[in-house]
């Protein structure tokens, strides 16, 4: 998947890394067109259980291609195409089954924010800068970008990261809610490493379900059968028995894909 501009490794954790580094890993038009693809791939891999989402090279990602914003067919909407990818990839990354940890040094900004902001959590870099930057360039960011932000970081971060275009550091973007954890550059992978593992002693099908939830309540849908079949199937093989009687004898829990 190199040549798509991301390289894979699959296992427990798997790792998506955005690999466009002359370029500070912006993303193209086939990137963004690809992702979804990529990440159906990973989601279909019954071993996969994390995923670590991150950048090659001393960046996340600095955003989209801005030679390719207005390279589209249509004269009256020259973005149109670049829009549509780059949305289902959001959607395609929000919706992901499993639990996505952004992995984030150097800048994001921009496409690699959405990226970001569309994992589940976001570790940081002591170095690294955000923002988002379409009041820079005359860009009218579409509503379901701005809600993702919106429902992260509420709207008066919102508006402050939209009119302003200005760059957050680390501890800034911590402060506003819009990264979970700075730590230094050195120690980012070890802390990534460490979480997916506590993610990894955990019942999956607990996971999966409080993902299903809150991706439901965001969107307004009803979660409650979706939420009731999956606490079926936690008695069904054996996850609930299992948490209970390790809670008792004072262990760890040995959850069924564990074996």
């Amino acid at each position: 998947m190199e040549d798509l501009g991301f390289g894979v490794r699959t296992g427990a954790v798997a790792h998506l890394v955005i690999d466009r580094v002359p370029k500070r890993n912006a993303l193209t038009r086939a990137m963004w067109e690809a992702l979804p693809g990529v990440l159906a791939e990973l989601a279909a891999d019954p071993a996969v259980k994390v995923l670590l989402v991150t950048g090659a090279g001393p960046s996340f990602s600095a955003g989209a291609d801005i030679g390719e914003l207005v390279s589209g067919s249509d004269p009256a909407d020259p973005m149109a195409e670049l829009r549509a990818h780059n949305l289902r990839a959001q959607a395609a990354l929000r919706e992901f089954p499993k639990p996505t940890v952004a992995v984030i040094r150097g800048h994001c900004i921009g496409g690699g924010l959405e990226i970001a902001v569309n994992c589940d959590f976001r570790f940081a870099a002591s170095g690294s800068t955000y923002g988002v930057t379409p009041a820079r360039i005359g860009v009218v960011y579409p509503p379901a970008a701005i809600k993702v932000l919106l429902d992260l970081v509420g709207p008066a971060t919102t508006k402050y990261l939209l009119f302003s275009g200005e760059l957050l550091t680390a501890d800034q973007a911590y402060a506003k809610g819009l990264v979970d954890r700075v730590v230094p550059e050195d120690e980012l992978d070890a802390a990534a490493a460490g979480f997916a593992a506590t993610l990894l002693s955990r019942s999956q099908l607990t996971i999966r379900s409080a993902k299903e939830t809150v991706n439901a309540l965001l969107a307004g849908t009803d979660a409650d059968q979706l939420a009731f079949e999956r606490y079926r199937e936690t008695i069904a093989n054996g996850e609930l028995v299992e948490g209970i009687a390790a809670f008792h004898g004072k262990r760890a829990p040995r959850f069924p894909w564990h074996d």
